[in-house]
């Protein structure tokens, strides 16, 4: 990766090219845009209670994050090459700041949705810039994996810290206050960057590629509303099925677009590299197991069985806190075992706790219950972040190192995007057809049976879970929506588990790079 770095900086060297007060600016800031991504998560049960979203509009809270990030992630990539790294890492954590303190704000479902919209532009400059200006700042194959090692542990550390954060707040205030924290976090992160960062930049041969912006943008946001409305519209509804169709004329589209530009947002020709594609496969699916199990455990902790948001944060700690822990372990693994063995390897055992997941009954709410499957997801997630940059980088020429740790950048962060919107979509259509199964089959009263249909049709199961718990006259509705939820996410898990085994089984099998 070429870069031409601002020399004039007043901090000390931790590695030739490599500055403390970047090191320290770049980590922040990928833990600022992984607390940011994060902290919905431990709030899911709160917004339902105080907002009353309906249908697939708690999914969209997530994903109204997550869509920038996936869209744009490219983009900013070439931005800070264009015009200076240190400028979006200032820009993304101002950003973010907004958009956090319109999310505190938030009166209803819609302001919420701005206000992470707003947040996911941020993180979305925020996720390649942090990485790029640490590996521009590196001029060795063991500096640059342990960089890669830190960064990925400050991912997880962000992605811990924030339930924490949200589960602390939301127990002794209001969730409100998690946004405002997060807030505070984001104004120092820029503070940091702005006074400390080196600038670094790599514009040789890159110009902007408007066609292809549009097309993925317009692609990526008609696939994933199709997946998150298809429960609520109906997967045969003509807004659906246009929606589908619309993402495949899109997203070709932006193929012929990229094949087209002098400068393509995305090198397609990497694709003609087989264990590269193969790679890059496995960071879509890999990552969406990781994240739709976490969206699974965080509905199934929150909306379904009504637990303290602390119980969430504590579960995401085993989700998320593990790769800090291993920082020392995976460091050295990157360098003494080949990449896609790592790789593998953290997928199976993502895929060993999901199904182990996936026989806990709805009714049980022992957090002990959840430790070691979770543990096996966490201690799997370890492992899988850090190789999946080194196993796309080590699969390709040197030259082209910088693209490929962009494009699986871009690859696993939509990855994540897909996570909920899938798990909830397979989730809430599973709990939907089970509890009217069994509320035609139970013997209720035919008035609570209209009550139950009712409220099913307009809000989905998860209202019907949660009227049934706060209403005496609902009541017996409860165990019937509790049930049918617990086999809705299950079958979440057991889908994140087959998707992270297909993972492990091709990354193990069709990988090859170079040190292999």
């Amino acid at each position: 990766m070429s870069a031409t770095v601002d020399t004039s900086s007043r901090t000390t060297a931790t590695g030739p090219g490599l500055t403390t007060g970047t090191l320290v600016a770049g980590l922040l800031a990928v833990c600022l845009a992984q607390i940011g991504l994060a902290i919905p998560a431990t709030l899911n049960g709160l917004f339902q209670t105080d907002l009353h979203p309906v249908g697939s509009q708690l999914t969209w809270i997530s994903d109204a994050f997550l869509l920038p990030v996936a869209v744009l992630e490219l983009t900013f990539g070439l931005l800070g090459d264009l015009f200076g790294r240190k400028r979006l890492l200032v820009g993304g954590a101002a950003l973010l700041a907004v958009g956090e303190l319109v999310s505190t704000t938030a009166s209803g479902i819609h302001q919420l949705w701005v206000g992470q919209a707003l947040a996911g532009l941020g993180a979305a400059a925020l996720f390649p810039t942090s990485l790029a200006i640490l590996a521009a700042g590196t001029t060795s194959p063991t500096q640059r994996a342990r960089v890669i090692a830190a960064w990925a542990a400050l991912l997880s550390t962000g992605g811990f810290v924030a339930p924490l954060l949200g589960g602390i707040t939301a127990t002794y205030g209001s969730w409100r206050w998690s946004f405002i924290v997060v807030t505070v976090i984001a104004a120092a992160s820029a503070v940091v960057s702005a006074l400390f960062a080196v600038n670094s930049r790599a514009p040789e041969g890159r110009s902007l590629d408007p066609a292809g912006q549009v097309t993925i943008g317009l692609g990526l946001f008609a696939l994933l509303y199709a997946i998150i409305q298809g429960p609520t519209d109906g997967w045969g509804s003509a807004s659906i099925v246009t929606a589908f169709v619309l993402a495949a004329v899109f997203l070709a589209a932006f193929v012929l677009a990229e094949l087209r530009a002098k400068s393509p947002l995305l090198r397609l020709d990497l694709f003609r590299n087989r264990s590269f594609a193969v790679a890059s496969a496995v960071a879509v699916v890999g990552m969406f197991a990781f994240l739709g199990t976490a969206y699974a455990v965080s509905i199934r902790l929150g909306p379904v069985q009504d637990q303290p948001p602390m119980r969430t944060g504590l579960a995401f700690l085993l989700l998320n806190g593990i790769a800090l822990a291993m920082l020392p372990v995976t460091e050295r693994l990157l360098r003494a075992v080949a990449p896609r063995l790592l790789l593998g390897a953290g997928l199976v055992l993502i895929a060993a706790g999901d199904y182990w997941a996936a026989t806990l009954p709805i009714t049980d709410r022992a957090f002990t219950s959840l430790v070691l499957p979770l543990g096996l997801v966490g201690l799997g997630f370890a492992v899988t972040v850090s190789s999946i940059t080194a196993t796309a980088v080590n699969t390709v020429p040197l030259h082209l190192a910088g693209m490929a740790s962009a494009t699986t950048n871009l690859l696993r962060d939509f990855g994540f995007t897909l996570g909920p919107a899938v798990i909830g979509a397979v989730a809430l259509s599973r709990a939907g057809d089970r509890f009217s199964a069994s509320l035609h089959a139970s013997s209720v009263p035919d008035a609570l049976k209209g009550a139950g249909s009712a409220i099913l049709q307009e809000g989905g199961p998860l209202a019907v879970n949660g009227a049934s718990a706060a209403s005496p006259k609902l009541a017996d509705l409860h165990p019937l929506a509790l049930d049918a939820l617990g086999h809705g996410y299950a079958l979440g898990f057991v889908v994140c588990g087959s998707a992270a085994l297909f993972s492990a089984l091709l990354s193990l099998l069709a990988l090859r790079g170079r040190g292999d």
